[in-house]
C-alpha cells in the first residue's frame, strides 16, 4: 500500500478521498490555487502545495504544475478525484513517466472512452447495446446534419470529449440544428478544447441507469449494483438513488453483465460506471463510461458497505478485489441529493456569495453529508457550483425517502441563494415518491416544483418581519436605559406604535407593515392580510405564533437580507432599498446587465448592428455553466461595454439598446 497520495482535485471530493486515506495511515498532499489557499482540503491534507491562480486553467488543470507538486512531495501516487485532470489521458501518461501511479485506468481505456465516438464504436464491435446515431470522424457541419436527418429527430447533439452536460444540445427539429451545434460546439471547446461532435436519437421518456463497475490488474471485476440519475437539470444530476427502483433482478444481472462486457473490451482496471439509458419497455442502450469515481459513488457505498475509495488505493497498490461478485449484496436504498449555490427560480443560474450560515443536518448511521464548504467561506465563479451532498439510507425506498426530506429540512445555508428548498419540493412530488421517473421529470413538473403557495409564502415574509422587529428589542432597550430620546420603539405622542418594511422574496415585493400592541406582541399586516403575531427570539431560533399557531424557524440576517429556515420552506427575504433613481441590476429593455458574476465568453454583436427577438446578443460562463444574453425585442445595439474574456460582475453593464418603434408609436 501507498504511504503518501497527493489529490489533484479541490473541495468535498479532496476531503472524501483523504478520510479515507487518513483511515488507511496513508499522508496526504493536497494542491490548491488561490481561490482555495484557506480551503477545508488544504486544512485537511498532511501537506499543500500551491499550483497557480484561481482559473482552472491556471492551476487544478495545468498538468505539470500537478506533477512537479507531486514529485516535490514525494508522493508515490496521484488521485485524480473527478473532473478537472480525472479522465485525462496525457496527465495519466505524465505520471506514468515519472514512475507516479494514477490512481485510475490505463491510459488507453481513458482515451477510447474519452472520445465518445471512438467509445460508441468499441461498444458496437463488443455488442454491448447502442442507439442509433453518429460517431464517426468525419466532423463536417453538413455531414452532422444529414446524421441527425437520417436518425430522425429529435436527437441529442453530444461532445465527443468530456461530459457533465457541457457540449450537450438537445434538438427537436431540422430548423433548430445549426444554432444548436454551434452552441454545444462552442461549448465543447472551452471546456475540453475539442468541438467534435456525437449525434444520437433522443428518447421521451428515458431513465438514466448506471452500473459502478470495478476490475483489478489480476482480471477479476465485478458490478456493484446501479444507481438512478433520472432527475437532472441542463443535463446535470440533481438527486441519484440506489438501487434503480423497479428493475427485476434479470434485468439488473443483464445490466450488470453488459457493463462488465464494456469494461473488458478496454481492459479496464479500477472504478468505472457504464451509463445507460433504459425505455419504459426495459431496454437499455449503452450511452458512456466514465473512466473515474462518480459524483454519486456515496449511494453505492451506503447500500454495500463497501468503501469504493479504499477499493481505489488497493486496486492501484497491485492488490485483488477485495469482494468477488457473489459476495456483494444489496441492503436497503439510498439517495443523494446535490446541494448546488444556485438559483432554481431563475432557470437554475450559479449563485456566489460568502457562506455566512450553516447548519447541517445531524451526521449519524443514516444521513451523510459530504462538504468542504464551512461559515465564511466564499462561493466563486470559477468551480462547479456544488456545495455539498446529502446522503441517506433506509431500510426500503419509502423509509429512505423520508430521511431525506427531514434532512434537507434541517439543511440551513445562509448568504447565498441554494437549491435546497427546490430538492426539498421533489421529495414531496407524488409522481417521484412513485418512482415514475425520467430524465425528463424536473422539465416537465418545473412549473409545479417551483409554484409556491401564497400563504407559505407571506407567512415567511411574517417570520422575517417579525425576526427584524425582534432582534432590534436589546438594542431599544439599551439606548431607552440611556436616554427615552435615543430610543427606537416607533413610540409616537398621542398614536401607535408603527412601521413599514418592504421586503422581496421570488421577485415579488411585498409590503409589509408592523404594528407594536407590547414589546413581543404585534399585528403585521402583509399585502393586506393581517396577522397578529407574537414571538421570542433566542440567539437564531425564532418561536412563533402565527394566529395561535405555533412555528419555530431558525433565521439569520445580514445588512442586505433575511434567511428564514421553517417548515413552510427555506427562502431569503431581501430588504428593499429606498429607490434613488439607481438603475435596475437586470436588463429592462433598453440596457443589458450582467445575470451573474462571471466570464464573457463571446460578443456576438457590435454598436450599431440590428437584431431580431430573440436573437443571442453576449453569451457569460459562470461555475463551468454558459448563459445566453438575448434580445427582448427587434432594435439596435446602441453600445458595447464589455469584451470577449473580460470577468464581470452580476449586475454589470454589458451593452446599451435601442428598441425599434412599434407601428402604433408612429
Amino acid at each position: 500500500m501507498f504511504s503518501k497520495i497527493l489529490i489533484a482535485n479541490r473541495g468535498e471530493i479532496a476531503c472524501r478521498v483523504m478520510r479515507t486515506a487518513h483511515g488507511l495511515g496513508i499522508k496526504t498532499v493536497a494542491v490548491y490555487s488561490d481561490a482555495d489557499a484557506k480551503a477545508q482540503h488544504v486544512q485537511m491534507a498532511d501537506e499543500a502545495f500551491w499550483i497557480g491562480g484561481s482559473a482552472p486553467a491556471e492551476s487544478y488543470l495545468d498538468a505539470q504544475k500537478v506533477l512537479q507538486a507531486a514529485l516535490r512531495s514525494g508522493a508515490e501516487a496521484v488521485h485524480p478525484g473527478y473532473g478537472f485532470l480525472s479522465e485525462n489521458a496525457a496527465f495519466a501518461e505524465l505520471c506514468a513517466e515519472y514512475n507516479i501511479v494514477f490512481i485510475g485506468p490505463p491510459v488507453s481505456a481513458i482515451q477510447v472512452m474519452g472520445s465518445k465516438s471512438a467509445a460508441k464504436q468499441a461498444m458496437q464491435a463488443a455488442q454491448v447495446p447502442m442507439l442509433p446515431g453518429y460517431h464517426e470522424a468525419d466532423q463536417n457541419d453538413q455531414r452532422l446534419r444529414q446524421a441527425a436527418d437520417t436518425v430522425g429527430y429529435p436527437v441529442l447533439l453530444k461532445a465527443v470529449a468530456g461530459g457533465g452536460g457541457k457540449g450537450m444540445r438537445q434538438v427537436e427539429g431540422a430548423g433548430e440544428f445549426a444554432e444548436a451545434l454551434a452552441a454545444a460546439r462552442r461549448e465543447a471547446k472551452a471546456s475540453f478544447g475539442d468541438s467534435d461532435m456525437l449525434v444520437e436519437k433522443f428518447l421521451r421518456q428515458p431513465r438514466h441507469v448506471e452500473i459502478q463497475i470495478f476490475c483489478d490488474a489480476q482480471g477479476n471485476g465485478v458490478y456493484l449494483f446501479e444507481r438512478d440519475c433520472s432527475l437532472q437539470r441542463r443535463h446535470q444530476k440533481v438527486i441519484e438513488e440506489a438501487p434503480a427502483p423497479g428493475l427485476t433482478e434479470d434485468l439488473r444481472a443483464r445490466m450488470g453483465e453488459a457493463a462488465l462486457q464494456a469494461a473488458q473490451a478496454v481492459d479496464y482496471v479500477g472504478a468505472g460506471t457504464v451509463e445507460f439509458l433504459l425505455d419504459e419497455q426495459g431496454n437499455f442502450y449503452f450511452m458512456e463510461m466514465n473512466t473515474r469515481l462518480q459524483v454519486e459513488h456515496p449511494v453505492t457505498e451506503m447500500i454495500t458497505g463497501q468503501d469504493l475509495v479504499e477499493w481505489q488505493l488497493r486496486v492501484a497498490a497491485g492488490q485483488c478485489l477485495p469482494l468477488a461478485q457473489e459476495q456483494l449484496t444489496i441492503n436497503g436504498h439510498s439517495f443523494e441529493a446535490r446541494i448546488y449555490a444556485e438559483n432554481p427560480h431563475n432557470d437554475f443560474l450559479p449563485t456566489s456569495g460568502q457562506v455566512t450560515w450553516i447548519q447541517e443536518p445531524l451526521a449519524t448511521t443514516h444521513v451523510r453529508v459530504d462538504s468542504a464548504v464551512t461559515v465564511g467561506d466564499q462561493v466563486g465563479v470559477f468551480y462547479d457550483p456544488m456545495i455539498a451532498k446529502l446522503i441517506v439510507w433506509g431500510e426500503d425506498r419509502d423509509s429512505a425517502l423520508r430521511c431525506l426530506s427531514r434532512a434537507l429540512s434541517e439543511y440551513y445555508i445562509a448568504g447565498l441563494t441554494t437549491n435546497v428548498d427546490f430538492l426539498r419540493q421533489i421529495t414531496q412530488h407524488s409522481e417521484f415518491c412513485n418512482a415514475q421517473l425520467s430524465t425528463q421529470f424536473i422539465e416537465q413538473h418545473r412549473a409545479s416544483l417551483l409554484h409556491s403557495d401564497d400563504t407559505d409564502l407571506a407567512q415567511l415574509v411574517v417570520l422575517a418581519a417579525l425576526y427584524d422587529v425582534l432582534r432590534k428589542q436589546p438594542i431599544v432597550h439599551a439606548q431607552t436605559e440611556t436616554s427615552p430620546w435615543l430610543a427606537q420603539d416607533q413610540w409616537r405622542l398621542n398614536g401607535l406604535q408603527r412601521f413599514t418594511l418592504d421586503l422581496l422574496l421570488e421577485g415579488r415585493q411585498y409590503a409589509t407593515e408592523i404594528e407594536f400592541l407590547t414589546a413581543q406582541d404585534f399585528l403585521i399586516t402583509v399585502d393586506g392580510d393581517e396577522y397578529r403575531v407574537s414571538g421570542e427570539l433566542t440567539g437564531n431560533n425564532l418561536a412563533a405564533v402565527v394566529d395561535d399557531h405555533l412555528s419555530n424557524a431558525v433565521v439569520v440576517a445580514d445588512e442586505k437580507s433575511i434567511s428564514v429556515f421553517a417548515a413552510q420552506g427555506n427562502v431569503q427575504v431581501q430588504y428593499v432599498a429606498a429607490d434613488l433613481g439607481v438603475e435596475q441590476i437586470f436588463d429592462d429593455g433598453n440596457h443589458y446587465k450582467a445575470p451573474m458574476n462571471g466570464t464573457v465568453i463571446d460578443v456576438l454583436v457590435s454598436a450599431g448592428g440590428s437584431v431580431a427577438a430573440g436573437d443571442i446578443l453576449i453569451i457569460m460562463e459562470a461555475m463551468k455553466m454558459e448563459h445566453a444574453v438575448t434580445a427582448l425585442a427587434d432594435g439596435t445595439v446602441s453600445e458595447v461595454f464589455v469584451a470577449k474574456g473580460e470577468l464581470v460582475d452580476g449586475g454589470a453593464d454589458l451593452l446599451a439598446f435601442a428598441p425599434a418603434s412599434s407601428p402604433d408609436s408612429a
